[in-house]
């Protein structure tokens, strides 16, 4: 069934399957009890002096064995590995003396005095690794003693190395053009129809955020409108999932609101929108270069405990009374969709909320859905009518999924209302809201 719901299988002779297609940003926060127990291993193989055997239980803890992101091989006292993040690949080995890792993040053909001075500078911010230069090849590199590597300073050693070079690598390319891309032969190119899918919706979400802004007082309306760009990002985030320099631009523009400044709500808005106008000018071409697939082992955002995110979905919640009581439905929902999205975008989450996360973006962008391939269509905007026994059946299938883990969660799919999307969406958030996801 959750094949079905959320496309984890690929069509086959258009018999009615759902496509592959991942969405959002990866998540660590959803280890199963035999790999828990695996990083219990490590610390207790790492306190007896067993640092090979630790080895073997530290990376059987990061491996993702549906995503298939770790590569580990030992040959009695050494071994090697490889791991994915994203558009970079972390290489390294290991022995009784010595454990290295390196990830490469460009060719420099030629030296370049400002490129080494970036380096030199982002070289202060790091706490495990290091820039390094290796004949034309720039690189980020990371070692220490086995005796000096518990499986901590281990996990976010490497996280360290392959989150800051995913980030680094397309950012140099593009601020120095003598730098060239390379080893980047594991990203999986996406279909053209699907490329040409996302870049549609990218520019019809921003068309018609922009449009919406353009009929409001901006004062009057100053709260919703930051509420409904903030909005765009998080949907072309997780829905349209962007890698690069494009992903790092969007960054940018949710950080013009979130900066500590004195700046009011209302110029924040206006700089965020002048951005959002500098990505609608990006030619196709450069736009659908930054969609493609790849494989994560890291999260780039940590846990939080329930409470966050349930205090988030409320503030959103109370925050839109005030648009739908006054006839102003589509901000109102742009409000709702906040509050978990930014959560999706911003924590990582278990997946049970991810996926009911990913079902309400279902519900709510049918026709996206509709347009990449997937058969389901829970909702109707045309005819506001929904599929009651679909997206009932979807909730039920996420708890029983999820039973085991957290048997409490308890989603009243009694208290949906479906005579309209605006108050099924506030129903539906609501019941997110007062989850109780102890786990046992």
């Amino acid at each position: 069934m959750l094949n079905k719901l959320f496309g984890w299988r690929k069509k086959k002779n258009n018999q009615g399957q759902d496509p592959t297609i991942p969405f959002g940003r990866y998540s660590d926060n959803n280890k199963p009890l035999a790999k828990v127990t695996r990083w219990t291993d490590a610390e207790n193989l790492y306190k007896e002096k067993k640092y090979i055997e630790c080895m073997d239980a530290f990376f059987d803890y990061l491996r993702d064995d549906v995503a298939d992101n770790v590569i580990y091989k030992r040959n009695g006292k050494e071994g090697s590995f490889h791991f994915y993040q994203g558009s970079k690949v972390v290489r390294g080995s290991f022995n009784e003396e010595r454990i290295y890792a390196d990830v490469t993040l460009a060719r420099m053909p030629q030296p370049s005095i400002p490129v080494m001075r970036r380096l030199l500078e982002m070289n202060f911010n790091l706490f495990y690794g290091r820039f390094a230069l290796e004949k034309d090849r720039l690189c980020m590199k990371f070692d220490s003693d086995p005796a000096a590597a518990s499986p901590s300073k281990l996990y976010y050693g490497l996280k360290e190395l392959a989150t800051k070079a995913d980030k680094q690598d397309d950012l140099l390319v593009q601020d120095f053009t003598i730098l060239e891309t390379t080893d980047t032969d594991h990203i999986t190119a996406i279909a053209n129809a699907e490329k040409e899918i996302k870049y549609e919706y990218f520019q019809k979400w921003i068309k018609e955020t922009i449009d919406l802004i353009n009929t409001l007082d901006a004062e009057k309306f100053a709260g919703g409108i930051a509420y409904m760009l903030l909005s765009l990002i998080y949907r072309i985030d997780y829905l349209i999932s962007p890698e690069g320099k494009l992903l790092n631009d969007l960054e940018k523009i949710g950080s013009i609101y979130f900066k500590k400044d004195e700046r009011a709500v209302i110029e924040k808005s206006r700089d965020m929108v002048e951005e959002f106008k500098k990505l609608q000018g990006l030619t196709k071409e450069e736009i659908n270069s930054y969609f493609f697939h790849s494989k994560y082992t890291y999260s780039i955002v940590a846990p939080q405990p329930y409470k966050t995110i349930a205090d988030c979905i409320h503030g959103a919640n109370q925050n839109m009374l005030w648009y739908r009581d006054n006839n102003h439905p589509e901000i109102a929902s742009q409000i709702i969709e906040y509050g978990i999205m930014y959560c999706q975008y911003s924590y990582s989450l278990p997946k049970a909320i991810t996926e009911l996360n990913h079902l309400y973006m279902m519900i709510n962008y049918a026709d996206y859905f509709r347009t990449l391939g997937f058969s389901t269509n829970y909702y109707d905007l045309q005819k506001n009518r929904f599929d009651e026994s679909a997206i009932i059946s979807a909730i039920r299938t996420i708890q029983q999924t999820w039973k085991e883990k957290f048997p409490l969660m308890g989603f009243k799919t009694q208290n949906l209302r479906f005579d309209s999307l605006i108050n099924f969406n506030y129903s539906f958030t609501n019941e997110m809201e007062f989850l109780n996801l102890e786990a046992q």
